[in-house]
């Protein structure tokens, strides 16, 4: 396993020692959208997590969903991402995006409380995204 993110380079700088079967993100992907990351160029790590995985090479993102529309409005505040900007973000770094599980859905979640504050009880997505 390669844990990257802890050690706290900037996260556009995303390499691997060796090209990637998988790249598996949970729950912080909303966080690279904000100020403790340095506010990073989205597209940037995006084309670093693409460049680090092998051809055929998968991308995992699970994260607390934030309201339909709100694209990373609540990234900061509630922890939370709209999962139809990830797909965007991810596609355009040049993902086919393969889909997704409802798995960790929950409609009782009004998207509006913070996720730390729901105790694993908050809406989350899970999408999956290949390189070609």
């Amino acid at each position: 396993m390669y844990e990257y993110w802890t050690s706290h380079l900037p996260a556009e700088s995303f390499t691997a020692p060796e090209p990637l079967d998988v790249i598996w993100t949970s729950e912080n992907y909303h966080d690279l959208h904000n100020k403790g990351f340095g506010s990073p160029d989205m597209s940037l790590v995006d084309q670093a997590l693409f460049k680090a995985l092998k051809p055929g090479g998968i991308l995992m993102i699970e994260d607390h969903a934030a309201a339909a529309g709100s694209g990373a409005r609540d990234t900061q505040t509630l922890h939370r991402i709209d999962p139809e900007l990830v797909k965007q973000e991810v596609i355009a770094a040049g993902f086919e995006f393969i889909g997704e599980s409802t798995l960790l859905h929950d409609a009782a979640d009004p998207h509006t409380v913070k996720a730390h504050e729901m105790h694993d009880q908050t809406d989350r997505f899970l999408l999956k995204f290949r390189k070609p």
